[in-house]
């Protein structure tokens, strides 16, 4: 079936972005995010991945910006990046 929005059809493109870790597709190395930063302390970690994210979204689908990004972590320091992105279409 046919995306019947913009954001229908950006936001899985936005997920498999963020789900993808860089150098993994033999096609495109650069697709995803460089998952280098997990030995990294968790400060240092959040910098590299709202770096990391903010690129890979603007290279990928420039037709959506991240808004913000929000932190989960737990006691294992498992950390988790909630991305909110807004697209053409929310301006419009």
């Amino acid at each position: 079936r046919d995306p019947a929005t913009k954001a229908e059809e950006i936001i899985p493109n936005v997920r498999c972005i963020l789900a993808t870790t860089k150098y993994s597709v033999p096609l495109d190395r650069d697709l995803g995010l460089d998952v280098t930063y997990l030995d990294m302390s968790m400060q240092a970690a959040k910098a590299q991945m709202v770096s990391d994210i903010v690129l890979a979204i603007a290279r990928y689908e420039p037709r959506a910006m991240v808004s913000n990004v929000e932190w989960e972590h737990d006691i294992d320091g498992i950390l988790r990046a909630k991305v909110q992105v807004k697209t053409n279409e929310d301006s419009e």
